[in-house]
């Protein structure tokens, strides 16, 4: 059972929750930003848990009732939103789970908890009714809403809520935790954490996912190649390997720790510190072909389309927008 002594990093929010408990001064309402994988779900989990413990203290006890139950998601009073359409959550459901159901008093706890993961997925409607629910709660609510895109949220939200920003650990702490935790060998562990920058559900994923693996092998051969594609062969490449919306983001990762590579072995002319180091003449090759400029321009992309497929943009456009700019020379 996790607790805050086991979550890696992030310790300024682990901190503030615990002294929010502490002196009796938990809000209402908490936006938790980061991008996937970086904890914002571990750390609400574990606050909530902390909340509803019986021994009322600034660390779950992990042994009463409501730890239990908290820890295996069966807690009456911490209630997961959840939502038909994977891109969307709409008004129906924030109605049917938040707004009608936050005038009913905790069943056992002193509090009542909903925990909104994706919360920049709520369509307007969804936010404005919400929006008087955050304005005016019931004494025992609290509201944790998860995002990685927060200028998707309602100005009016964002003022209402407590903003704590999960940021990137450092890459000496990812280091330890995939040796300690995952049982990495220390030699693999250095690439992992370089990989995962600072994300720590990234470096599980890269450490412990063959899927992953085989995935990230399909993407590299795609970026080695990329020079002699077409436009339509590349798109379709990338789509082929994709499994789901989300890979499409790791495979965005993957080009991006490529070129990074690329850019840090033409700035030292050195081998160590690379993540896909066993690729090294490629990477030499594509760095003596590249400008410092190009090779950052190639990363802002990558970023880019990012933010445009978050924004529903048409996948193929995204793409192609991508690979144009990986093909300048």
């Amino acid at each position: 059972m996790k607790d805050f002594g086991s979550i890696v990093g992030h310790e300024q929010i682990i901190s503030h929750m615990k002294n929010s408990i502490l002196q009796d001064k938990v809000s209402h309402a908490y936006v938790l930003v980061g991008e996937a994988g970086a904890g914002k779900k571990t750390l609400a989990d574990i606050y909530a848990m902390t909340l509803q413990c019986e021994k009322g203290g600034a660390v779950p006890c992990k042994i009463c009732d409501p730890c239990k139950k908290a820890n295996s998601k069966n807690h009456p009073d911490i209630i997961y939103v959840e939502h038909e359409k994977s891109n969307s959550i709409g008004v129906d459901e924030i109605r049917a789970q938040v707004v009608d159901d936050v005038g009913i008093r905790p069943y056992s706890g002193r509090y009542k908890i909903y925990i909104i993961n994706d919360a920049d997925k709520m369509t307007t409607q969804a936010q404005n009714a919400i929006l008087k629910t955050i304005e005016e709660p019931p004494d025992y609510a609290v509201f944790l809403l998860l995002t990685t895109n927060v200028d998707a949220l309602l100005p009016t939200i964002r003022s209402r809520c407590v903003r704590l920003d999960v940021r990137p650990v450092s890459d000496a702490l990812v280091k330890q935790y995939l040796v300690e935790n995952m049982h990495v060998p220390e030699h693999e562990a250095g690439a992992g954490a370089a990989f995962a920058q600072g994300n720590i559900g990234r470096a599980e994923k890269a450490a412990g996912d063959a899927y992953f693996d085989e995935m990230a092998q399909k993407v590299l051969y795609i970026l080695k190649y990329a020079p002699k594609m077409e436009i339509h062969e590349w798109v379709e490449a990338l789509k082929k390997i994709s499994d789901g919306k989300q890979d499409i983001y790791d495979q965005l990762d993957i080009i991006q720790v490529w070129f990074r590579d690329v850019l840090m072995f033409k700035a030292t002319r050195e081998v160590d510190n690379l993540v896909f180091k066993q690729e090294i003449n490629f990477i030499k090759e594509q760095a003596s072909e590249r400008s410092y400029e190009g090779i950052e321009n190639i990363i802002s992309a990558a970023d880019k389309a990012k933010v445009r497929l978050q924004a529903n943009v048409n996948f193929d456009l995204a793409m192609e927008l991508l690979f144009l700019t990986i093909r300048e020379r």
